[in-house]
């Protein structure tokens, strides 16, 4: 969600890539394509709202009242909805450790897809407690339970493995701190966008009116960075190691 849509434009278009087409959610909602593949959405913030900009994931679910009952029940916090919005419904709740994320129930685009490999986006909560988490979203999403096409979850390295098929969708990790300054430390969702050169797509953020939020960072096979936006919404870069 963004308070300046074409300024989100233009911004996301020059550091990632992507180009951006209308919706049947009206005329405040665009979804960005990569390579002809749809990876995210972009809203307009209502006025007067107070809100921040930020990027917020959504899980797809059979039932979105079933959903935000699971949620109360298991003592996290329904900020938002179900509401009816396009073609479906969508709400906003907090985990137990305050992350926010959000869900939707109702027509997706076609071809929407996370992950690695050919997919153009994946997800990471970084939280307190890894395995308490992984059981709440587990409960809440339905998550592992045996049905087909649900998501497997397993441990590795360190931290939890969320896969669909042979795609990894997404890690949480452990060790976040709830009441840090920085937001990048605290509970929270975040989305990692692949791009093709990790230089030029910094040098295209920061020449935007975006910034840096931490150094690169280096595993064996790629390079990362967090980015601010121009409205301060947090952001991933990832490209594959030497480039």
């Amino acid at each position: 969600m963004a308070r300046d849509l074409p300024s989100a434009q233009r911004f996301y278009g020059a550091v990632l890539g992507w180009e951006f087409r209308p919706t049947h959610l009206g005329d405040g909602v665009l979804v960005a394509f990569r390579d002809g593949a749809p990876v995210a959405g972009i809203g307009t913030l209502t006025e007067g709202l107070g809100l921040p900009a930020v990027w917020t994931p959504y899980f797809a679910v059979e039932d979105a009242d079933a959903t935000a009952a699971r949620i109360r029940e298991r003592g996290a916090t329904m900020a938002v909805g179900p509401l009816a919005f396009g073609t479906g419904r969508a709400a906003l709740a907090a985990d137990p450790a305050g992350a926010v994320f959000g869900f939707w129930h109702g027509e997706a685009v076609p071809d929407w897809s996370m992950g690695r490999g050919s997919a153009p986006a994946w997800l990471e909560l970084r939280t307190r407690d890894a395995f308490a988490a992984a059981i709440f979203y587990g409960e809440v999403l339905d998550w592992d339970s045996r049905r087909p096409g649900s998501c497997t979850v397993s441990y590795e390295h360190d931290r939890v493995v969320l896969r669909h098929g042979h795609d990894t969708v997404a890690h949480i990790s452990g060790g976040a701190l709830e009441e840090a300054p920085d937001p990048a430390v605290r509970p929270r969702w975040h989305l990692h966008f692949h791009v093709p050169d990790l230089e030029t797509a910094i040098d295209a953020a920061t020449g935007l009116g975006g910034r840096a939020a931490s150094p690169v960072r280096t595993s064996t096979t790629s390079r990362s960075m967090v980015l601010f936006d121009p409205e301060g919404a947090l952001f991933t870069v990832v490209a594959p190691q030497g480039t």
